[in-house]
């Protein structure tokens, strides 16, 4: 299993050469959000369709 840091180095890598610290910084931020997702989904934290359906039906009303 690769380690955060392994990770993180083998995206550099698949960058361009001309990627900005901005563009580093965003593909950080959205591969942080999609582990964390990934391990909502693996601990059972998430809504189901239906779930967030009639959680909304609450808020429009």
């Amino acid at each position: 299993m690769a380690t955060i840091k392994d990770s993180i180095m083998s995206m550099l890598k698949d960058m361009p050469e001309n990627a900005t610290l901005e563009d580093i910084m965003e593909t950080l931020y959205v591969k942080q959000k999609i582990l964390k997702g990934q391990k909502q989904l693996e601990t059972g934290q998430f809504y189901t369709h239906d779930e967030a359906k009639e959680i909304l039906k609450e808020w429009l009303k």
